[in-house]
C-alpha cells in the first residue's frame, strides 16, 4: 500500500496518463494511413513475421533497409501473436510514449528531487508534443525516445552516486546497447551519454563504468555487428550507403540544430541560467554533451525522410530530464510572504507561463510536414495509398513495380518492388545510382516516379539539372519507359509542377486493363494539398 508521502506523485502519475490518453482521443487523428516512409518498415516487419527473413521482396536476398532493427523485431513478434501490422506499430508507439512521460516525471522527482510542479510541467510538455503524431503516422520514433530516456536516467544516477552499484553500471551499458539496436545512431547517443558521465565523475572514478560499457558493446554489440554483416553482406545499414555517400552534409547539420532548438526551445533558457556559476557551468556542459553532440552527428547523412523532426525527437526527453537542476533552487515558498491578492496574481501568472510553454509544445504538431492544413492531421488523402489498394487485387500474379515511392505502393500492393532511389536496394545504394541494365533484370510491369515536371511543364535537361541525383534518376526512368514500349497511363498532380508518373508496359496479360484503370483512376489525391489530382497525361503531345 502506497504511503501518504507518495500519494501526490501517484496522483500526478494518473493525471499525466489521463491527459495523454484524452489528448490522443480528442486531438490525434488515427484514421490516416501510414506516412509514406513509415510503410517501408511495416513491409519488412510483415515479411519477417511471415517467415521470409529480413527482406524487401520475398524470395530475394536480405537487405537492411529497416534501420529500426529492434523495433522491427518487436513488431514481428506482435504480428506473430496475432496483431495486425498497424496495431503492432501504434500499440508499441503509444505505450512507449506513455512510459517516456512517466520516466520524465519520475526521473525528475527521484533523481533530481525536483519540485512536483516543475516535474508535472515536464511531463505535460512531452504528453501533448509531437510524440503522438509519430504514432499516428505509424513511425517507431517514441520507441527510440523511450530507450534514450531510460539510458539518460541511468546516466544521471551514475553522475550522482559516488560508488555506484555494478547493477546500475550494467543497466546503463545495456540500455545504451538497446538504444543502438533500435536505431544505429543510438550507438552515438549512448557513447555521448558515457562521455557526459566521465566528464562529471572524472576518468579515474569512471573506470568501472567505461570498462563495463566497452565490454557490453564489444561483446554483445560486436556479436550483433558480426551477425548482421554476415546476414546482409555489408557492415552498415543500407540507407547509410545512399544517404551518407556525399561527404559532410552541412544542410543536414544546420537543419538538425534548428530542429533540436525547436523541440527544446524553452529549456535553452535553463542552459543559459546554468552558466551563472562554475559548478553550474560544468553541469550544463555535461547535460549538453548528448544533446548538441547527437544533433551535430546528422552532418554525416542527408536529411531526407526526417518527418516532423523525428530524427532529433529522442533529445526532447533528455532535455526534459536535465533542465530543472540548472535552475538552481526553485520553489514557491516566497508566495507565502505575499498578500492573498499578490499570491493569486503571481500564481495565475506562473500558471499562464507554464501553460503557454505547454501550448508551444503542442503547436509543433502544426508544422510536421510542408503545406500542413490542420494541427490534428499532418497530411491529407494519399493517391498512392488508393492506387496500391487497386494494385493489390493483382498481387499474386508476380508483377513488379519500379518506383521512387517505396512506402505505400509496395506495402499495400504486395507487389515485388524495385526501390529506384536505393534505400531498400543493395545494388543501387552501393552502386550509387540506378542503371538501365538493372531495370532490365526486373522488367517491371509498372514504372512510377515522382518529380516536378509534367507534359505541360516538360523537364529541362540542363547540365545542372541532370547533376541532381533525383532528377537524373527520374529522367532515366522516363527515358527507359519511352524506349521500351511503355504507355504513359497517367501523370497525376494537383499542379503540373509536382506530379506522379505512371508508365505501364504494353506486352503482358493485363496491360490494357491497367492502362485503362490507371488513366481513369478517380481517387488519386495529392497528399500535401488534399485535392483530387488531374491526369496531365491527357495533355501530352501525340
Amino acid at each position: 500500500m502506497a504511503s501518504k508521502k507518495n500519494l501526490p506523485d501517484l496522483a500526478i502519475t494518473l493525471l499525466l496518463l489521463v491527459v495523454a490518453s484524452y489528448y490522443a482521443y480528442a486531438y490525434v487523428d488515427f484514421n490516416i494511413p501510414p506516412f509514406e516512409d513509415a510503410a517501408m518498415l511495416m513491409r519488412y516487419s510483415q515479411n519477417l513475421a511471415n517467415g521470409h527473413g529480413i527482406v524487401w521482396n520475398i524470395g530475394e536476398r536480405p537487405v537492411d533497409g529497416a534501420t529500426d532493427f529492434l523495433f522491427m523485431l518487436s513488431l514481428a513478434g506482435l504480428i506473430k501473436l496475432g496483431f495486425t501490422v498497424g496495431q503492432a506499430v501504434r500499440g508499441i508507439g503509444f505505450a512507449s510514449h506513455l512510459l517516456t512521460i512517466l520516466i520524465v516525471y519520475w526521473g525528475n522527482r527521484r533523481v533530481h528531487h525536483a519540485n512536483i510542479w516543475l516535474s508535472l510541467f515536464s511531463g505535460l510538455y512531452l504528453a501533448v508534443g509531437v510524440g503522438l503524431s509519430y504514432v499516428s503516422a505509424y513511425f517507431g520514433t517514441p520507441y527510440f525516445a523511450l530507450a534514450s530516456a531510460a539510458a539518460w536516467t541511468l546516466a544521471l544516477l551514475l553522475m550522482k552516486e559516488q560508488n555506484p552499484r555494478f547493477g546500475l553500471i550494467l543497466a546503463f551499458a545495456l540500455s545504451g546497447l538497446i538504444a543502438g539496436l533500435i536505431r544505429p545512431e543510438g550507438v552515438i547517443l549512448a557513447s555521448l551519454m558515457l562521455l557526459s558521465v566521465i566528464f562529471v565523475r572524472g576518468v579515474k572514478n569512471s573506470i568501472a563504468i567505461l570498462v563495463t560499457f566497452v565490454l557490453v558493446f564489444g561483446l554483445l554489440g560486436g556479436a550483433y555487428f558480426l551477425w548482421r554483416w554476415d546476414y546482409f553482406g555489408y557492415p552498415l545499414p543500407n540507407p547509410f550507403y545512399k544517404k551518407g555517400n556525399h561527404g559532410l552534409q552541412w544542410s543536414s547539420f544546420y537543419g538538425s540544430l534548428q530542429n533540436t532548438l525547436k523541440l527544446c526551445l524553452p529549456f535553452a533558457f535553463a542552459a543559459l541560467l546554468g552558466l551563472r556559476s562554475q559548478a553550474g557551468t560544468r553541469q550544463t556542459i555535461a547535460y549538453l554533451i548528448p544533446i548538441l553532440g547527437f544533433a551535430s552527428a546528422f552532418i554525416l547523412i542527408s536529411d531526407e525522410m526526417n518527418y516532423g523532426m523525428r530524427f532529433q525527437y529522442a533529445l526532447l526527453p533528455i532535455a526534459l530530464l536535465s533542465w530543472i537542476p540548472l535552475l538552481g533552487r526553485f520553489d514557491f515558498s516566497w508566495l507565502n510572504q505575499k498578500s492573498a491578492r499578490e499570491r493569486g496574481v503571481y500564481s495565475a501568472a506562473i500558471a499562464a507561463l507554464f501553460l503557454s510553454l505547454v501550448y508551444y509544445s503542442w503547436f509543433q504538431n502544426c508544422f510536421l510536414v510542408s503545406e500542413q492544413k490542420t494541427c490534428a492531421r499532418p497530411y491529407e488523402k494519399d493517391g498512392r495509398y488508393e492506387m496500391a489498394k487497386f494494385l493489390a487485387e493483382y498481387r499474386d500474379r508476380g508483377y513488379v513495380i519500379a518506383t521512387t515511392e517505396a512506402g505505400l505502393l509496395p506495402y499495400y500492393s504486395g507487389w515485388t518492388a524495385l526501390d529506384t532511389w536505393g534505400l531498400n536496394d543493395q545494388f543501387i545504394a552501393h552502386n550509387g545510382k540506378l542503371t538501365t541494365a538493372y531495370l532490365d533484370q526486373y522488367k517491371p510491369q509498372i514504372i512510377m516516379f515522382h518529380d516536378y515536371y509534367s507534359p505541360l511543364v516538360p523537364p529541362k535537361l540542363t547540365e545542372a539539372n541532370l547533376a541532381q541525383p533525383w532528377f537524373s534518376m527520374t529522367i532515366l526512368l522516363k527515358t527507359y519507359a519511352e524506349e521500351n514500349g511503355y504507355v504513359l497511363a497517367a501523370v497525376f498532380g494537383s499542379s503540373p509542377y509536382d506530379t506522379h508518373y505512371y508508365y505501364v508496359r504494353s506486352d503482358f496479360e493485363d496491360s490494357r486493363l491497367f492502362i485503362k484503370k490507371i488513366s481513369e483512376f478517380r481517387n488519386y489525391y495529392d497528399p500535401t494539398t488534399g485535392k483530387r489530382s488531374l491526369n496531365y497525361a491527357k495533355y501530352q503531345e501525340p
